[in-house]
């Protein structure tokens, strides 16, 4: 798989069931995210509907053949109105397309879009350790800015979240 050739569009209803199997690997297998059951794509239904193809807050997936590879997303930080120029960011990644540059494709995608919404901060919250996604992260300009120790337990054992932060060009 060349990342180059996938192809980066909005995410779809359509999208939904490959979205949720993909996410739930990482519910299942990993700590990266602090959902300690599996979602129903019902469930993520509202999550879906929450990244509009327009404005700050985006679900882009990269696909190939018809094949969902992994998405990005930038989400509101907080519900409260002071934080609306700034975006929470991620990326999910098929398991089988890991380490293909599928993650940096998608957010070379994800913050080309944002520069032409009124975003002036993203920010980044990584389950420690992960190196890959650290580097990601790193390699697009973000910095660490903080970390929280022992936040969240899974699996048996406690986790710590490594605060990251990336100032975008467009200033409101």
């Amino acid at each position: 798989m060349n990342a180059k050739a996938s192809t980066v569009r909005a995410g779809v209803e359509g999208d939904l069931e490959e979205l949720t199997r993909i996410y739930n690997h990482y519910v299942v297998e990993t700590p990266v995210t602090f959902d300690v059951e599996p979602l129903g794509v019902e469930q993520r239904r509202p999550w879906l509907d929450a990244h509009p193809d327009s404005g700050p807050h985006r679900l882009l997936v990269a696909e190939e053949g018809g094949r969902l590879l992994g998405y990005a997303t930038s989400s509101a930080f907080r519900p409260k109105a002071a934080y609306a120029t700034t975006v929470e960011t991620t990326v999910y990644l098929a398991p089988e397309h890991v380490g293909r540059g599928v993650g940096s494709l998608l957010y070379a995608s994800l913050f080309e879009v944002l520069e032409g919404e009124t975003v002036h901060l993203a920010v980044a919250g990584i389950t420690l350790p992960n190196e890959a996604s650290r580097r990601l992260h790193e390699r697009f300009g973000f910095r660490p800015v903080g970390r929280f120790e022992g936040v969240g337990r899974k699996f048996g054992a406690f986790w710590d979240v490594g605060w990251f932060q990336k100032r975008l060009p467009r200033e409101p």
